[in-house]
């Protein structure tokens, strides 16, 4: 009966497609329940929210006023926040009512000024605002509600006169609360009308409130002193009513008439204390409640409404207080009333919504059984079909699993295959290493070994070493990582281990001047741990701090433990370059490379350092910061109960060998010493400033550079780029990656300041990508070599990068004074070349031109020049000037019909004779003798 039509079904799916129309049409008719069952509930589509600036008496009215309106529509949302007269609150309220995604705000300001700026944004991010009672310092709203302060203060000033008869002296008393627009208003529209009455006199402002239940009363000790008051005007009816206690304290009840502003109802208010005798008026100041209300509706729905709209106030005193407290009461009974009725309304759809709940939940649960009966069959249909497949996967799975089986363990014997070669390729290395290791020592002994040998053997030593350290470590991380490397753990006392260890390095603090301190806080801490893992974490960690260490630094290890006793602590701190918060958080990755410090290393020690202490189930943790040190803490925990039987070694330790792992782990921190023959003076035509980290690379490249070239050295790129605008070498040998600035930049830098552009450059890498040769040729590298290089094919390469420069120099000298070509290395050369020439030329006639002017019009120094010019045009600059005056000269001596006196001033000679001896010098004949030779055609 529920089957709806299909066409052109397939038989075997048609009963599987029949049932579905079933369920579509319970869950049609479980939506039409729902629908047909839920209350008619008004969905609120506003939100409003109210920032009051206090909950005193009059804004509760306020408040009320707000509610009863919004009784009238159920569209609206309200959100009230009260900031207890705090300026500060009710601007973080504001916000936070910003942040709820409301659509409009109506706030009563606190204080005009410090709220004027968030209201104004509020305004501005096209939120309406309806400021209500008190103004702010700007236009910036969407209305304004509330009576005007300025004619209630006036209002009260004509009430004083009246009753002053316009003549008398009064005290203005108004709350703590002082800054707010309605103190300012009402305290101006008295005083202005005041101000026109000379008869009246305003002797004094004082405040009487009460502030965290303390009472505030400068009114006391002004009344003493001042016993001729006839009046107070009061800012609103809780100060009047004070300041009316403090006047029947004083006896001076009788004597002193006092207004209020307010003229609200309620026991001690303002209708009320008239009513008593207690104040002579009050002033009714209505608080805008619903006009505030009405606004926003209008505001919200896109109606019509006032920008500004002034409430009307009046004067209430002895004359038409009991009509207004009538008036009151009447209101009251008739919001009571409406209240309870409201109240009622609200009980009955509360009853309705609970038997519409009632028949909703009846009917769901209706619909949910059919629908789950329907469900139900249909499942234990498919329930068949599923178990056939079911069985057909397990089977499957079945297989899979043993093919897994399999496969894991062809996957086990790759691995250990893997391993097992890695091992043996290894060991492999280690042979011919021991080998390289073994005749170098011997030949090192040697007496007769010649000393330029001796120092290349010292570099060959020294990196196999460091390739053997790097083979150590490789071979221990990938026994970790296969888990081919197990703890051998004995008892011993910690403490002495560490001061072994330790002692193993005391000559090298002595050798950099470090103050090396080992603490000990505990004694004779026994401690389960594997020897030959702790040596080797000692051992790194060590020598990393005293690589890292400058001389004159400080190194302490701690030992202690922790209160509870259950973990040993092995603190290594020193004072020296640190790390880098980056660093330190990847300083435990495996093949990391920090960049904070101009030391650089493998990655693996640190790494292996880890799972070390690791396989001990301790931590190893750092704390560093760039250039105040590193602290690496060491815990491992006390007892053997985290110990597996398998990881505790029962033989005997065997020894350490402090004085291999010593060798191992510290020879690239000792200094390079070079045996080198007495130089012999003498003065080399070229520099070269070699820029390289790598201390070995750069002392091997002075020995073998520095028979031919003076050597310059620096050891990051900062220095070394500094060292180039100093001494304006020749050409710079620069590896690219560095410390601090890379090859790259300061080939950039370098080749881009008219001081160096100059220069020759040759980069070294170990990278050898071809973005880095074709970066480096865009940025004007004049050569690019690949490590390791072939020590000949660079020394060739600066002979033609020099010879070169040579033949350049002579195209610029070729044909003095100043002809040059177009076809320099570079334009900044050319430009210089250009430059320099013309300056030249343009003071040849000046026999006061110097170096200095050159120096002045081209913004170089004096050193920086000279070594520019020699290595452009291979002429020292006075020697130049020199030329170009003479090369004038024989111009002019040829094809003019000057004197030679004349010739001789036009070139910048002082004298005819000092221009003849120069002249002679240079070319063998006189300027006489050259000119008559000219005339003869000879």
């Amino acid at each position: 009966m529920f089957d709806l039509p299909f066409a052109k079904i397939p038989s075997q799916n048609k009963s599987c497609i029949k049932r579905i129309p079933v369920y579509l049409l319970f869950f049609v008719m479980l939506s039409g329940i729902v629908s047909c069952s839920s209350p008619d509930q008004t969905a609120k589509k506003f939100r409003i929210g109210f920032s009051q600036c206090a909950s005193d008496v009059w804004r509760q009215n306020m408040q009320h006023e707000m509610e009863r309106e919004f009784s009238f529509h159920p569209e609206l949302e309200i959100i009230i926040r009260n900031a207890q007269l705090n300026s500060a609150l009710q601007i973080t309220q504001i916000k936070e009512l910003v942040n709820d995604k409301i659509d409009l705000l109506i706030v009563s300001p606190n204080e005009a000024e410090p709220l004027t700026p968030t209201i104004d944004k509020v305004y501005r991010d096209g939120i309406p605002v309806i400021v209500v009672d008190r103004n702010i310092l700007s236009t910036n709203y969407s209305a304004f509600i509330g009576a005007s302060n300025y004619k209630v203060g006036s209002n009260a000033g004509a009430y004083a006169n009246a009753l002053l008869k316009g003549t008398g002296n009064i005290v203005e008393v108004n709350g703590a609360l002082k800054g707010s627009s309605a103190d300012i208003q009402r305290h101006e529209g008295f005083m202005d009308f005041i101000k026109s009455h000379p008869g009246l006199t305003v002797k004094g402002r004082c405040i009487v409130d009460t502030v965290s239940g303390q009472l505030i009363d400068q009114l006391t000790p002004f009344l003493k002193a001042n016993n001729d008051i006839e009046l107070m005007y009061c800012h609103d009816d809780r100060v009047a009513f004070t300041a009316s206690k403090i006047c029947g304290k004083l006896g001076l009840t009788n004597k002193i008439a006092i207004i209020g502003i307010d003229g609200l109802p309620g026991i001690n208010n303002g209708i009320d204390l008239v009513e008593r005798g207690l104040l002579k008026a009050t002033i009714l100041y209505p608080n805008g409640g619903k006009e505030a209300i009405e606004t926003a509706v209008n505001i919200l729905n896109n109606r019509p409404y006032k920008k500004e709209t002034e409430l009307a106030t009046t004067i209430i005193d002895s004359s038409n207080v009991r009509i207004m407290k009538m008036q009151n009461d009447k209101l009251l009974t008739q919001q009571q009333d409406i209240d309870k009725r409201q109240k009622r309304i609200e009980e009955q759809i509360t009853i309705t919504k609970n038997q519409t709940n009632i028949i909703l939940a009846i009917s769901v649960t209706l619909a949910l059984a059919l629908i789950l009966g329907g469900v139900l069959f249909y499942y234990l249909q498919e329930n068949k079909k599923i178990n056939k497949k079911l069985e057909i996967q397990k089977e499957e799975i079945s297989n899979q699993r043993n093919q897994l089986i399999e496969l894991v363990a062809e996957v086990k014997e790759a691995n250990d295959a893997r391993f097992n070669f890695f091992t043996n390729i290894s060991h492999e290395l280690r042979t011919p290493l021991a080998l390289i290791m073994g005749p170098l020592e011997d030949s090192l002994s040697s007496p007769k070994l010649h000393f330029t040998l001796k120092n290349n053997l010292n570099f060959i030593q020294r990196n196999s070493i460091r390739l053997l350290r790097l083979i150590n470590q490789l071979m221990d991380f990938r026994k970790v990582e296969e888990g081919k490397m197990k703890l051998n753990a004995s008892e011993n006392n910690i403490s002495e281990f560490v001061y072994e260890i330790t002692n193993a390095f005391g000559d090298m603090a002595k050798k950099k001047s470090i103050s090396f301190n080992v603490i000990n806080r505990v004694n004779d801490l026994k401690l389960w741990f594997d020897i030959t893992m702790i040596d080797k974490v000692l051992f790194n960690l060590l020598s990393n701090a005293f690589k890292f260490t400058d001389e004159n630094g400080t190194i302490n290890v701690t030992v202690d433990k922790t209160a509870d006793g259950k973990w040993a602590k092995i603190n290594i701190e020193d004072n020296g370059v640190g790390m880098s918060n980056k660093d330190s958080d990847h300083a435990f990755e495996i093949f990391y490379q920090g960049h904070s410090s101009t030391f650089k290393g493998s990655g693996l020690g640190l790494s292996l350092s880890k799972e070390l202490i690791s396989l001990h189930h301790g931590t190893i943790k750092v704390k560093s910061e760039k250039g105040k040190g590193a602290n690496f803490e060491i815990s491992l925990p006390t007892g053997k109960s985290h110990l597996e039987r398998d990881e505790i070694l029962t033989a005997e330790p065997v020894l350490i060998n402090t004085y291999e792992d010593l060798k191992i782990y510290t020879t690239d921190m000792e200094p390079i010493v070079l045996e080198t023959e007495t130089p012999i003076a003498t003065t080399k035509e070229n520099s070269i400033l070699i820029i390289e980290d790598n201390e070995d690379l750069r002392a091997f490249l002075k020995i073998r550079l520095g028979e031919t070239y003076e050597i310059h050295e620096a050891a990051d790129g900062e220095a070394g780029t500094m060292l180039a605008y100093d001494v304006v070498p020749d050409l710079i040998i620069s590896d690219i990656v560095l410390p601090g600035e890379n090859g790259l930049q300061i080939t950039e830098k370098l080749k881009g300041d008219i001081r160096t552009s100059h220069i020759p450059i040759i980069l070294l890498t170990a990278k050898g990508s071809i973005e880095d040769q074709i970066k480096g040729i865009k940025l004007k590298a004049d050569a690019f070599i690949v490590k390791p290089f072939n020590l000949e094919y660079l020394e060739e390469t600066i002979n033609n990068l020099l010879k070169n420069r040579a033949i350049l120099r002579e195209h610029y000298t070729s044909e003095l004074p100043t002809e040059t070509r177009s076809n320099s290395s570079n334009k900044i050369d050319r430009k210089f070349i250009s430059e320099f020439t013309s300056i030249v030329e343009s003071n040849i006639s000046n026999e006061d031109f110097s170096v200095n002017e050159i120096c002045k019009e081209i913004g170089i120094s004096r050193v920086q020049l000279y070594r520019k010019v020699k290595a452009l045009i291979g002429y020292n600059v006075n020697d130049y000037i020199v030329a170009v005056r003479l090369q004038k000269a024989k111009f002019l001596l040829t094809n003019g019909d000057l004197s030679i006196a004349e010739i001789a001033y036009q070139v910048g000679f002082s004298t005819q004779a000092y221009f003849s001896n120069v002249f002679k010098s240079k070319f063998g004949y006189t300027p006489s003798e050259y000119k008559q030779q000219k005339q003869s055609g000879n």
